[in-house]
């Protein structure tokens, strides 16, 4: 079983480090190869994507992702952004996994990936206005509600499904899909939510959600709100799959060419986005908690400079293979 990894820019390589020193400990079965992708392609290749590169990805039974970006190639007409969506397209991974946990809050918001306003028709007309039209077809909503559904039953079986039906046409062949689609889930309770009140309530009472299902730009938009009420950004890791092909893995966080070489970087985001692969990627659920209850506990006893502490990036995960490795961990797993 092959896992791509992709280290991406900034402070990327120093994450993926850790990453690939957990799944050695935890997968070591798992053959890693490790492969150029966004800037660093660029400057090498003049690609953010390499044909390499995307080869290797859909050739895998998993793609590990690091972040990408850098402040050289913002205004740029080739630009690392341009590779994600790229791959993301290639890969057809059009459910977006994004777990938001924290003291009593245990939530994933599943986001439509490939579809709606960031994929479709735009452009400028001659008059000057500017457009972006936002589409789906309702064969594109029932396969993301149904990787929504099957998550709310083998969880607490609830599943709220937000759109804006009081104003956009796309939302509402949304709600009437997923309303027709719950009739094979009778044991999932569904709720009907209008996005600005989704906005609200994970603002003020996150607790009250379990599995929440929505299109492109608002699931954008949303799992970075729960992400900010569950620790923020930082810690956010997120799992995009497909029906058949490998999927996609990856901290939600930016590059941070600020801290970039420091060693200072939290891998916490992108080593829970490695437990995420081991769950969804290869169906290893026990090395995915022991590897999650081992970053939470050194996000307790070890935390990096951003959460306040002192460890740089190699002793924060020298912590989590202490977890791992220790008595505790061998219960486990």
């Amino acid at each position: 079983m092959k896992v791509v990894l992709l280290p991406g820019d900034g402070i990327g390589p120093e994450i993926a480090a850790s990453a690939r020193r957990a799944l050695a400990e935890l997968a070591p079965d798992l053959a890693l190869e490790e492969h150029p992708f966004g800037a660093a392609a660029i400057r090498a290749a003049g690609n953010p994507l390499p044909d390499e590169t995307l080869a290797a990805c859909l050739a895998a039974d998993a793609v590990l992702k690091g972040p990408i970006g850098d402040p050289e190639f913002d205004a740029a007409d080739v630009r690392p952004e341009q590779g994600l969506l790229r791959l993301r397209t290639e890969l057809g991974v059009y459910a977006n996994l994004r777990p938001a946990r924290a003291d009593g809050i245990d939530l994933v918001i599943v986001r439509e990936l490939v579809g709606g306003l960031y994929y479709g028709a735009r452009g400028v007309r001659e008059d000057g206005t500017v457009f972006d039209t936002c589409e789906y077809h309702p064969a594109q909503v029932e396969r993301v509600a149904r990787r929504a559904f099957e998550l709310a039953r083998a969880r607490s079986g609830r599943l709220t499904s937000i759109d804006k039906a009081n104003v956009l046409e796309t939302s509402r062949m949304w709600r009437r899909v997923v309303r027709e689609l719950a009739a094979d889930y009778p044991d999932v309770a569904v709720e009907d939510m209008l996005v600005d009140n989704a906005a609200m309530q994970l603002a003020t009472a996150p607790e009250r959600f379990d599995v929440v299902v929505t299109e492109n730009m608002f699931g954008d938009i949303l799992s970075d709100l729960a992400a900010a009420v569950t620790g923020g950004l930082g810690l956010a890791p997120s799992a995009s799959l497909s029906d058949a092909g490998p999927g996609l893995f990856e901290p939600v966080h930016g590059s941070a060419p600020d801290i970039a070489g420091r060693g200072i970087a939290n891998p916490a985001a992108m080593l829970r986005s490695t437990a995420l692969l081991l769950e969804h990627g290869f169906g290893r659920g026990d090395e995915a908690a022991a590897l999650e209850q081992a970053v939470d506990a050194a996000l307790a006893a070890t935390p990096t400079p951003d959460l306040g502490g002192s460890a740089t990036t190699v002793e924060f995960t020298d912590a989590v293979l202490g977890a791992l490795t220790g008595p505790a961990a061998a219960r486990t797993l």
